[in-house]
């Protein structure tokens, strides 16, 4: 994992490109809105969060409201401890999951939350998942990060940085019984990326349910896939604009 000191690690390295309060605010709100039309909302449960600039804490997502009517107003910035320092509304009580792995993680600006069906149903399984598409490719070899030591809510600090070192320096985890926890430098690739996991533990499921995968890329050539397949910006500029045509 990326070293540093606890200040560096809140603060975030300085060669990430930085945009301000408002424009973080309005991405946020944006990549859950992606997330409610790729269907990974549960109710008002899942976060999206962003590294604050001046290192305040995260801008995360308020707690009550779905993924489909989050604003930028709906976006409250949350310290390292938990406390809402501006923006009206309470905070999820999973906080942790997004402090934790930022803190553990110098390289990553954003996290995602969410209870995505397909990703839940097939992390139940405990079969590996295996690269049949162009998504799992960017997941596995090696397989992909599971996160066991509870299916519960993750409440406390001690939780948060369990399920960091389950991710370790990898994109995505799958959380057992739970949910997925997806990150990257920014909103972009973190959500992306949970989008792209759920698409992959679709494929798996339908191929399990088929009697299971009997091919699948070889870990030289899903290696090869990751390098070119997917751009998470044109995914995302997608997936912006089918947003966009449901207002």
């Amino acid at each position: 994992m990326p070293g540093g000191s606890t200040t560096a690690r809140e603060g975030g390295p300085g060669n990430r490109p930085s945009l301000s309060a408002d424009e973080l605010r309005a991405q946020v709100a944006l990549g859950c809105n992606i997330l409610g039309i790729e269907e990974q909302g549960d109710l008002v449960w899942g976060h999206v969060s962003a590294r604050d600039p001046e290192g305040r804490g995260i801008w995360m997502k308020a707690a009550a409201f779905g993924f489909d009517e989050v604003g930028p107003e709906n976006v409250i910035l949350v310290s390292w401890d938990g406390e809402v320092l501006e923006g009206d509304g309470k905070r999820h009580s999973e906080y942790s999951i997004h402090t934790e792995l930022m803190r553990a993680r110098d390289d990553v600006g954003s996290v995602v939350h969410t209870h995505a069906p397909w990703t839940v149903a097939f992390a139940s399984t405990t079969a590996p998942l295996r690269p049949i598409s162009h998504e799992g490719t960017l997941f596995s070899p090696p397989d992909v990060a599971r996160f066991t030591k509870t299916g519960d809510l993750i409440l406390t600090p001690e939780l948060g940085r369990d399920l960091a070192a389950t991710v370790g320096d990898r994109n995505v985890a799958l959380m057992v019984h739970h949910g997925l926890v997806a990150c990257g430098p920014d909103v972009v690739t973190a959500v992306i990326y949970a989008v792209f996991l759920e698409r992959a533990c679709r494929a798996n499921m339908r191929a399990l349910a088929a009697g299971g995968p009997k091919s699948w890329s070889s870990d030289e050539e899903a290696l090869a896939k990751r390098a070119h397949v997917y751009s998470p910006q044109m995914a995302w500029s997608y997936l912006a604009r089918r947003v966009e045509r449901r207002k």
